[in-house]
């Protein structure tokens, strides 16, 4: 798999181009066009939704390959992500576009059970090797952080960090409301090594459908 953006970072579509067999998943109504032969699989009915989204479906190419334009419901910036099967991400959920089989969800993992609590939260951690395409509301930016460098993030403009960044969630006012898993009222403080990416623009982490803390 391999991804072309272009129209970034104001309308940005990610052109995925698929060997031969190749499959990647996504939101159908996120699917643009495609080359003549490419599958959709709908996703099974019945299935539970996440963080407010629907369940994807499974786009296949056919045997001489193929490429599918994906482009977001809302303006703003698409970003390959790499994955280089050694560092995990801990992505918003509701950022991710295209995900192709080689990337996974992590859900064991427990650095972010204890960040939450053992809760639902707003963040999902990937592991694998190949390119998670997020869709992001305004242009991506990214905070370069040295090896103890602090930066301080309000969840609603945080996309994604690797393992390599320590992470530390709180409440902006103790006193006040907040919710692990939709964002509200709380800020995240992280400590390089590691890049935080941010989108430049806000857009509201949906929480899930069990509701919110």
């Amino acid at each position: 798999m391999q991804v072309q953006t272009r129209h970034a970072p104001t309308f940005g579509v990610a052109r995925v181009l698929l060997s031969p067999g190749e499959a990647v998943q996504a939101l159908a109504d996120t699917m643009l066009a495609s080359s003549f032969g490419v599958v959709e699989t709908p996703p099974a009915r019945g299935g539970v939704r996440a963080h407010g989204r629907g369940l994807p479906s499974v786009f296949n190419a056919p045997a001489e390959g193929g490429w599918i334009d994906f482009a977001p419901s809302h303006a703003g910036d698409v970003y390959p992500l790499e994955f280089d099967g050694k560092t995990g991400w801990s992505v918003v959920p509701s950022a991710i576009l295209v995900r192709p089989p080689t990337v996974r969800p992590d859900p064991g993992w427990q650095p972010l059970k204890q960040l939450f609590g053992g809760d639902v939260g707003f963040l999902e951690h990937y592991i694998g090797m190949g390119q998670l395409v997020l869709a992001a509301a305004g242009p991506v930016d990214a905070f370069e952080l040295a090896p103890g460098e602090l930066v301080t993030v309000r969840p609603d403009f945080l996309l994604a960090y690797p393992d390599s960044v320590q992470c530390r969630l709180r409440a902006v006012d103790p006193s006040g409301p907040q919710s692990v898993r939709s964002g509200d009222g709380l800020a995240l403080d992280f400590a390089g090594p590691g890049t935080v990416l941010v989108q430049a623009r806000k857009r509201r982490i949906e929480a899930s459908s069990r509701g919110a803390k």
